[in-house]
């Protein structure tokens, strides 16, 4: 069986088109907001990405076309899908529908945060965990979710392989109330092995706020960019190099 190996550059070319589509996308469905928003970590972000408002067939649909665009685009191969509760589930399993369409089935599995104590019992539902698992998820704050999905995976007999969210906010995550010079993205690539794409970045919504930044999103532009000065990372790449998708080894 051939192989190909998909190499991605250190930084978002200048124009990622699928980036930039799906932050129109988000836009349009009012999943992207600008504003004064409270994040986990107690800051105030200018923006607000909420996943749970793509609440349609239609939205959902797309969204799952991102997704797996992003995902072959990236060469990360995997042998099953992970949808974390809750909001990693209806996400895994538009995934997963979508890359049947596209010819490549893959099994798909999720969780329930309380035990099931009649029926088959447990805390997970469908395909048995097994192979390299890619966990599904829409952003990635402090990484625990990931880690808490590692733990699940491992305690199957299967392999936390790789992660794919939505938006990387590229901001420093916080440990023990403090602010660090990671994000939680660098954190699960770095510390905890595993490969990690996302559809867009922030410095793909900034590109966005730049090409439109008349009007209110001039003045978003600039609280992003004031907003990125304090709290962002340093670039790397948010997708890993991999292997080609088209097949499970």
């Amino acid at each position: 069986m051939s192989e190909s190996v998909a190499s991605v550059t250190a930084q978002a070319p200048a124009q990622d088109a699928l980036a930039q589509d799906f932050v129109q996308f988000a836009v349009d469905c009012g999943v992207l907001r600008f504003g004064e928003f409270k994040t986990k970590a107690g800051r105030m972000s200018p923006y607000f990405f909420n996943a749970g408002l793509f609440d349609d067939g239609a939205k959902l649909g797309r969204l799952a076309q991102f997704y797996a665009q992003r995902l072959v685009a990236s060469g990360i191969e995997f042998d099953m899908i992970f949808g974390p509760a809750y909001k990693g589930i209806p996400l895994g399993a538009a995934l997963a529908v979508e890359l049947a369409r596209l010819g490549r089935n893959v099994p798909f599995a999720y969780n329930r945060k309380e035990v099931k104590d009649h029926g088959e019992g447990g805390t997970l539902v469908g395909a048995p965990l097994k192979g390299r698992v890619l966990v599904v998820d829409d952003v990635m704050s402090a990484g625990t979710a990931v880690r808490e999905s590692i733990a699940i995976i491992r305690a199957a007999g299967a392999t936390a392989h790789a992660v794919v969210i939505a938006l990387d906010r590229q901001e420093k995550a916080t440990e023990n109330g403090k602010d660090v010079e990671h994000s939680a993205v660098q954190y699960v690539k770095n510390q905890l092995g595993l490969q990690v794409c996302a559809i867009a970045k922030l410095a793909d919504l900034m590109q966005y706020l730049q090409a439109h930044s008349t009007g209110a999103l001039a003045l978003d532009h600039q609280r992003v960019l004031a907003y990125r000065a304090r709290y962002g990372v340093e670039e790397d790449s948010t997708c890993s190099s991999g292997v080609g998708l088209g097949r499970s080894l």
